[in-house]
């Protein structure tokens, strides 16, 4: 257990590695790194709220509009079998 639980921790350190590379975030200076990191958190935070809001809403009305369709395709097989 403890093997895995240092796998993970430098897991970790390898994505926040891979972070300060894509940010340059070991170029800048204490408060830049705060500022870019606020910045950073605050996008990905609304990101997966608006996602986790809006996403379920489309699908749900993309089902809708796909199932008149479906319905309305039925119902007309069925209703030329019936004659």
């Amino acid at each position: 257990m403890n093997f895995s639980m240092k796998r993970m921790k430098n897991y970790f350190y390898w994505l926040y590695f891979q972070y300060l590379m894509v940010t340059c975030g070991n170029d800048f200076e204490h408060w830049e790194q705060i500022v870019i990191h606020i910045f950073t958190t605050t996008t990905f935070t609304m990101l997966a709220y608006t996602a986790y809001v809006f996403i379920p809403i489309h699908l749900h009305l993309a089902y809708q509009f796909f199932l008149q369709f479906l319905i309305k395709y039925w119902c007309g097989y069925c209703n030329s079998k019936a004659i």
